[in-house]
């Protein structure tokens, strides 16, 4: 064997071409997936269940809603709302009595007919003991009575009217099982949708594949669809530049900017319905004191946040409302950025500092490139975050059970403001007032009174300080060239693949 003597021209030339190797190797992946009907999405977490009527993740809904599971009403990406398994409804005069006709001819997956006594049953689930249905209290505690005239009418009774009705039958908490296999909705969901679930590496990966018994089967392009679970910013970059990731839908993180000029993406960027905060455990002192509230809140440089972690894409908030809700009120202005007037409220509190608080992060990249901007703000004032980073499992065994001082987290459903009349829910608020307002705001019927206490309930959760409300993201979805039915804007978190194709 004889040495091999490279010029230093060979040398470039060689590592030039070791590097090209594997850029054309996923060009003609691509090109490939596209040619048998194919993508492949990346999600920064996995979904613990594939049920969304029970589930609390929001990664739930999107794999399953609009692919595998459906309900009567469809939101559209503009935020109105559409038929879907129901073909139509009616609403009488008091606005309490709903009348919704079903399509026929639809089948589950299984080849068992879709009927009303599947939505009644459905909608009855939804409150039964044990349920941990995330809309039971916007939605099916509403719900007097379910009565199914015939097998493709489902009538609804309301106990108070609800303008929001239709748009919440059109999330994934409403979507309808059959009773014979809801049970196994968990990890092998049967519905009437375009695809079936037909694998799911726990960990990794979730393939979904078109079903031919879908009722528009022969308007469907996309043909076998898998979601990755990447959650590690610098991964899902490595494997967009590796051709491997058709859509990375990435709210609230910096990483859609190395894709602005890139010339096989296109940085889709939108809205969302999304309230990113520092939830706080009021069941702990100090944390139980709302100066020690109002002194978190004060010391957060929300702005700095959204430049720092966000990239700017994003807007300040300061309830539990976003901006896209009608009727939004911009309260960030009753707590500005100001340690001097955080550290004189935790002194009149009687909090001793250095004051140590445990702060969980789930994995997603917001909270991990986030924690520490917060835990540096948080400094500045004498309190110590003792940062803990937490896989999407441990966060659901542990802060979203009530077991957590601090944690970073956004709630992406859309006028979810009910979640503050339980004080079971995992940060422990109980206000009687708030859970009255809450009430008269259910009962009012007419659209002004209704308007203002929309208002009032804004100010009411911004005065308590209930948590420390900071950004309200923009979506920022990287798209391959070609694929063309993506959302830009995401009223609720959903991917529709049957309305996707590739040019």
């Amino acid at each position: 064997m004889f040495p091999l003597v490279l010029t230093r021209r060979a040398c470039l030339a060689r590592s030039l071409a070791l590097c090209a190797a594997p850029a054309i190797a996923g060009a003609a992946r691509a090109q490939e997936r596209a040619a048998r009907r194919t993508v492949v999405i990346n999600l920064s977490l996995e979904p613990d269940s594939l049920d969304p009527t029970m589930a609390p993740s929001a990664a739930v809904g999107e794999v399953v809603h609009y692919n595998v599971l459906e309900g009567l009403t469809r939101i559209e990406e503009d935020g109105t709302v559409a038929p879907m398994l129901a073909k139509s409804w009616s609403v009488d005069a008091t606005a309490l009595h709903y009348t919704f006709r079903l399509h026929q001819g639809v089948r589950f997956h299984d080849g068992r007919p879709l009927d009303s006594a599947a939505v009644r049953f459905s909608f009855e689930r939804a409150v039964a003991p044990g349920s941990t249905n995330k809309a039971r209290k916007a939605l099916f505690d509403n719900i007097a009575a379910v009565t199914t005239p015939d097998a493709h009418t489902v009538a609804l009774t309301l106990r108070h009217p609800d303008p929001h009705l239709l748009f919440r039958l059109g999330e994934g908490t409403a979507v309808i099982l059959h009773p014979a296999t809801a049970a196994q909705a968990v990890d092998r969901p049967v519905g009437t949708g375009p695809y079936r679930v037909t694998h799911w590496e726990r960990g990794h990966s979730l393939t979904l594949a078109k079903t031919d018994s879908y009722r528009h089967a022969s308007r469907v392009r996309i043909e076998q669809a898998t979601y990755r679970f990447v959650h590690d910013p610098l991964e899902q970059d490595a494997a967009m530049h590796a051709d491997e990731i058709d859509l990375l839908f990435n709210f609230a993180t910096q990483t859609v900017r190395r894709f602005q000029a890139h010339n096989r993406y296109q940085v889709l960027t939108g809205a969302s319905t999304g309230k990113g905060m520092l939830a706080l455990n009021q069941r702990r002192a100090p944390l139980n004191d709302v100066r020690v509230r109002r002194a978190i809140t004060h010391a957060i440089n929300r702005e700095a946040f959204i430049r720092t972690v966000l990239g700017g894409r994003g807007v300040v908030i300061g309830s539990h409302f976003s901006p896209a809700d009608a009727g939004y009120l911009h309260l960030a202005s009753l707590y500005p950025y100001d340690p001097e007037r955080a550290r004189a409220l935790l002194e009149s509190a009687g909090v001793r500092t250095p004051l140590r608080l445990a702060l969980a992060l789930p994995p997603a990249p917001y909270a991990h490139e986030g924690g520490p901007v917060i835990a540096q703000d948080l400094a500045r004032v004498g309190i110590v975050a003792d940062i803990q980073r937490l896989s999407w499992q441990q966060w659901l065994n542990g802060p979203f059970k009530g077991r957590f001082d601090m944690t970073l987290i956004n709630h992406v459903e859309p006028l979810d403001y009910q979640i503050y009349t339980d004080p079971d829910y995992y940060f422990g608020y109980d206000s009687p007032a708030f859970r009255a307002l809450v009430q008269r705001h259910a009962n009012a019927s007419h659209p002004r009174e209704r308007q203002q206490l929309f208002a009032q309930l804004q100010r009411h959760l911004a005065q308590d300080a209930v948590n420390a409300w900071i950004f309200a993201p923009q979506i920022g979805n990287v798209v391959r060239k070609g694929l063309r039915g993506v959302w830009m804007n995401y009223p609720i978190f959903a991917h529709d693949i049957a309305a996707l194709s590739w040019e």
